[in-house]
């Protein structure tokens, strides 16, 4: 224990009691592996059926597996087709109970690198809206490429600090995630480095900044919404004492129970003098010693129904002009081109050449594309969740999907756009196995030969599966396909 911070391991034993001495021990044992199934397009069942994998069912996640550190998941074609997010077993409990259903217009306010979004993300199913908010812009790279991996078409990622967002989206969200930046006591086991940067940046550091990031995410929050807030530490100042600073400051929201599971022990009332909210008991805590993962603080809080000012189907057509001040925008006409006539002769602004270019691609896809919801920013097109997000001067990596390039008379489709697909949605698919060489060629940006036997018909694009999943593009030319993987995302 001697790389562990001495007033760290003092609080603890004052918190633990008898305890102690069992979470200590767990030190010495190895770290868990998991894996969270992308329900979005496969299920838990037909995922067992196919992944060679040593897995075993977390028992209180139903989608969550852990597997063992030799099976190399990232390595295999499944990952880069989206099936699964790497995740350590404790981090996936708080989005397996603010479960997300289609339709729902969802927050994750500290959201990179992507866990708990693309958990959140799936379980909409393509209908509603994800807004995926991380502040630091390098993180938030990396969460916009797992939410691609996961094929989340309806995403907005964004780069903003939580108090321009509540400015933008007052009492506007169904769910909202509260993942808050904490000290990380909880991954020391699984990350030592983490225990150095505590005796630089503590739980009294952090505190300060969950209490105002917990304020501005319940504004945010519709009325009859639910919000969880999650850390992985220990310390009751980052996460009893955050609990009771956001109910005395937001009376319209409490905390109520979650879906339970046995290893699960309840939060403390009271620690050292302090007393903390009495329904502090709902909330719950991971102890390593406890269950097969690393610690964590979870918390399930509803705001109370009727607080609302005015409707909330109003609030997405709030923007801030020039003084910082909402101005009201008028909502969109809604008015549709004729019946039957095709989404790309419906979008303003491109030419001729480019919509038969659109026409000559599309013809092969079969999703059902509003042309209010397509974006066109120069050559490249985005199909948006909201049109009206868009304007409402946010800074975001990503709103929508991105389908691809107009160029001089063609049209290029781009990688995010190849992992919303299927074999059901497009009919020029090359399906390889998981086996098959070609598969990890293709990974690995290299063309190979294609015959008719591959469900090749003609020159032009493919989208090629693994199983029946979706890897990318290729182009085929003759009896090679052209391989459209990009250079950032091979395997080397």
């Amino acid at each position: 224990m001697g790389d562990l911070p001495e007033k760290f391991l003092e609080r603890m034993q004052l918190l633990l009691g008898e305890e102690y001495e069992a979470f200590l021990r767990c030190f010495d044992g190895q770290r868990q592996y998991g894996l969270r199934v992308n329900t979005a397009k496969i299920t838990p069942e037909e995922f067992e059926k196919i992944v060679p994998f040593h897995l075993k069912k977390i028992p209180w996640v139903s989608e969550g597996y852990f597997y063992d550190r030799e099976d190399a998941p990232a390595r295999h074609p499944f990952y880069a087709a989206g099936l699964y997010y790497l995740q350590e077993p404790s981090a996936m409990t708080p989005a397996s109970r603010l479960r997300t259903r289609p339709g729902e217009k969802v927050l994750d306010l500290c959201a990179a690198p992507g866990g708990k979004a693309t958990a959140l993300g799936a379980g909409l199913r393509g209908e509603g809206l994800l807004v995926a908010n991380d502040i630091n812009t390098a993180r938030g790279r990396a969460l916009l490429r797992n939410l691609e991996l996961f094929g989340i078409s309806n995403s907005l990622v964004a780069n903003e600090p939580p108090h321009i967002l509540a400015e933008k989206f007052p009492e506007y969200f169904d769910k909202i995630m509260v993942d808050a930046p904490c000290s990380g006591e909880g991954m020391f086991r699984k990350n030592p480095a983490v225990a150095e940067s505590w005796k630089e940046k503590g739980p009294d550091y952090f505190s300060a900044l969950q209490k105002e990031i917990v304020l501005h995410a319940a504004d945010m929050l519709k009325p009859g919404g639910q919000m969880f807030y999650s850390t992985c530490t220990f310390a009751p100042e980052e996460n009893e004492r955050i609990m009771t600073h956001l109910l005395a400051n937001r009376p319209e929201m409490e905390l109520i129970p979650m879906e339970e599971w046995e290893g699960f022990s309840e939060g403390i009332t009271e620690f050292q003098g302090e007393h903390f909210h009495e329904s502090c008991r709902l909330c719950r805590r991971i102890w390593p010693h406890h269950m097969a993962g690393e610690g964590h603080f979870l918390a399930l809080l509803q705001k109370k129904a009727g607080t609302a000012e005015e409707p909330l189907e109003e609030a997405v057509s709030v923007s801030s002009g020039a003084s910082g001040k909402p101005k009201k925008r008028k909502k969109q006409s809604g008015q549709q081109a004729p019946k039957g006539k095709p989404w790309w002769a419906q979008v303003k602004g491109l030419t001729a050449e480019q919509r038969k270019a659109l026409e000559e691609f599309f013809v092969h896809i079969s999703l059902p594309i509003d042309a209010a919801r397509i974006d066109v920013r120069g050559e490249k097109l985005y199909y948006v969740p909201d049109a009206s997000l868009s304007e409402m001067r946010l800074h975001f990596h990503r709103n929508g999907v991105y389908l691809g390039d107009l160029k001089k008379k063609r049209f290029e489709p781009a990688q995010p756009f190849a992992l919303i697909l299927s074999p059901d949605t497009c009919d020029r698919v090359i399906r390889l196995a998981q086996g098959d060489e070609r598969t990890e060629s293709y990974l690995r940006g290299e063309s190979f030969p294609v015959t008719k036997e591959d469900g090749v018909q003609g020159s032009g694009w493919y989208l090629v599966t693994v199983e029946g999943y979706p890897l990318g593009f290729g182009k085929a030319a003759g009896a090679v396909l052209k391989n459209k993987y990009p250079a950032g995302w091979r395997k080397t």
